[in-house]
């Protein structure tokens, strides 16, 4: 097998088990407070993502003082992505939620740009004006299809964008286990301190196994994004990325029985289209 078929299915794979953790979490709606379900799931990951890096060496506390300035911004960017996603989750259909999150191409590139000078050509600028009008189109501004939790969504993607910003910054000697230990130590801690305010409820046997369930998910997830990064070319891997969407149509139909109205399908396709187009586009820019 091809390096690039590796990522691709490296790729798709972890979309899958984000999307599986999502699913997760959805089916805990109403049996558990929202920072009582994240300090639980923090506690189970955290520890798992210790032992893994522990046992790959990729534990460094000795970075450069700008790299811990990084992981910081990070790590706080991390703590706000996952506080408006799991909100929004909680409240939305999945897989309308999936579909604003496929703007993640286009805002890092138009945060490249607006924060880094970052090179960023007028067709991919149409591309990006493009895809938010697509994205309009699921959250429908207005004062009949609007819902207030699809800015939380919008929240989450700006957070994810500024948390891939700060990665894109951090020195090659910054391990990734490191990042993602201390992305979850920081939601973990936020999750404690926010259940002071929080009542908490008995956890059944359901709910325990889908914390467990998604605790291995999120893992996985974070696993195969980090193996995936080390076979194929972007050009060819970064486009399997909008499985995930597939997965949050599947899931939510399958499991939820929800399906999107044209309308949020319509949208969804248009940001997969001009962000597979951003994508090709920038690594053709790169590669001249």
């Amino acid at each position: 097998m091809s390096d690039n078929m590796k990522g691709a299915i490296l790729m798709i794979c972890s979309m899958a088990a984000f999307t599986f953790n999502d699913a997760c979490i959805k089916l805990m709606n109403a049996d558990m407070p929202l920072f009582q379900l994240l300090l639980l799931r923090g506690l189970l990951t955290t520890f798992c993502i210790w032992i893994m890096a522990r046992s790959m060496g990729a534990i460094r506390l000795n970075l450069p003082r700008r790299d811990w300035g990084r992981i910081a911004l990070r790590t706080i960017s991390e703590i706000g992505a996952a506080y408006f996603f799991i909100t929004a989750l909680r409240n939305l259909p999945l897989a309308n939620v999936m579909a604003v999150l496929q703007m993640l191409p286009l805002t890092v590139t138009l945060g490249g740009l607006l924060f880094y000078r970052e090179p960023v050509g007028w067709r991919r600028l149409s591309a990006i004006g493009v895809g938010f009008a697509g994205m309009l189109l699921i959250v429908r501004p207005g004062p009949e299809g609007f819902d207030i939790y699809a800015l939380y969504a919008l929240a989450a993607v700006v957070c994810v964008t500024a948390r891939d910003l700060a990665t894109r910054r951090m020195s090659p000697v910054v391990p990734s286990m490191t990042v993602t230990l201390a992305a979850s130590v920081g939601i973990t801690l936020f999750a404690a301190i926010a259940t002071l305010g929080e009542t908490w409820v008995p956890v059944t046997t359901r709910d325990a196994a889908l914390l467990v369930g998604a605790a291995v998910f999120i893992i996985g997830g974070y696993l195969f994004s980090v193996l995936v990064m080390r076979v194929g070319e972007v050009s060819f891997v970064a486009p399997f990325r909008y499985t995930g969407l597939l997965w949050g149509l599947l899931l939510g139909f399958v499991i939820f029985g929800d399906w999107p109205d044209s309308l949020t399908l319509l949208g969804a396709a248009i940001i997969v289209i001009t962000g597979i187009f951003t994508i090709l586009r920038g690594d053709r820019q790169r590669r001249a």
